[in-house]
Parts: C-alpha cells; structure tokens; sequence
C-alpha cells in the first residue's frame, strides 16, 4: 500500500534527513555530483566517451563544406538541446504517472539553469525515484546511438554533439541518484511540496 505524506509525520516509523528549497537545487547537485562513487565513475566517463565517439566520427566521416560544418555543429550543441527538454521532462513524467503520481508539473529555474518535474505530494520510494531520474538518459542515449549508425555524413555528426551534450544536462538526475546510492543502505521516501516548492527527504526508522 502506498504510503501518504501524513503516514511519513509518525515520527515513531520515520526520521526527516533532508529539505531541498527548490531555489536551493544547484547547491545540491553541485554537492553530489562530486561525491565519489561507482555511480559518478559512470556519469563521467559517459560525458568522455560520448564527446570522444563525436569527435571520431568527425574525424571519419571525411570533408563537407564548412557552412554544412558549421550548420550541423549548431544543431547538436545548441538546437538539439533546447528542443529535447520538453521530451527530458516528458520521460520524467512517465514513470512518475505510472507510480501513482497525478499532480505533476513541470518547472523552470533559469537562475539554476535548471528544469524539473514534481508530483505533488506523492510519496515516492527510492526505487520509484531512481527509474524517474534514470529514464530519459536511458531512453535518448539509446534513442541517439540508434540515429547515430544509421544516419549518413554530417547527421551522424550533430546526432553525436547532442547526444554529448543531452548526457552533461543528465547532471541534476544522475546528483540524485548519487544520493539514493551513497544512502542505500537506507530506506528513503520523498514528496513534493510544488506550492511552496520544497522536496523532503525521510528514512524509515
């Protein structure tokens, strides 16, 4: 049975260990983003790897015009980016709905240079929480290497950039991943207050 934000105020089953202020999300992120693990390893040699397969394919795919050039390279660094963040957050979405959260939303703090989803005040476990953060690296990382091997010339090339750069915004996901792993020998829940845009963190005692 689902558990609801006034099960997690028994103080006899459960502890608060963390608030996050929306406008205080960058803190956060910076903070676990650099926190050692397997998981960062992974995050970024991502970053590594994706830059080095876009510029080998460059290397490889041999001379085109510098206008197309340069064309193509605004696509995936900039145009690419900037279209995908309504479908980043959508992928958000998904699994949120599909846990039980009806109350979403989307938000922006261009202050943070940050995006968000929130269902609020639906509790979610950590495992519900690591498949909404995981979901849209997965899914247009994939998405991406699939349009990669089959796209000829300067695609393959802009298709690379973007997939480069979609991976370093993945950032503020993999920051809350890096919590849920530095802290899973815990069993955490977290809710949303989107009114007064707060995220709380609890562990069960």
């Amino acid at each position: 049975m689902a558990l609801s934000v006034e099960d997690l105020d028994d103080h006899t089953k459960y502890r608060q260990i963390l608030t996050i202020p929306y406008d205080e999300l960058i803190i956060f992120v910076m903070d676990y983003i650099k926190r050692k693990s397997w998981l960062m390893v992974f995050f970024w040699s991502a970053c590594l790897i994706s830059l080095l397969i876009a510029l080998n394919l460059r290397i490889n795919i041999g001379y085109f015009q510098e206008r197309n050039i340069i064309f193509h390279s605004i696509l995936g660094l900039i145009i690419f980016p900037v279209l995908c963040i309504p479908l980043h957050e959508f992928l958000h979405i998904i699994p949120y709905f599909l846990a039980g959260g009806r109350k979403i939303r989307i938000g922006m703090d261009l202050k943070q240079y940050l995006f968000y989803v929130t269902a609020h005040r639906h509790v979610a476990t950590a495992r519900e929480f690591r498949i909404v953060a995981i979901m849209p690296f997965l899914v247009l990382s994939i998405a991406s290497a699939f349009l990669i091997y089959f796209l000829p010339g300067l695609w393959k090339w802009s298709i690379s950039l973007f997939m480069f750069v979609h991976i370093t915004m993945c950032a503020g996901d993999f920051s809350m991943l890096n919590f849920y792993f530095l802290n899973r020998h815990k069993k955490i829940f977290t809710w949303d207050d989107a009114d007064q845009k707060i995220a709380y963190f609890y562990e069960e005692i």
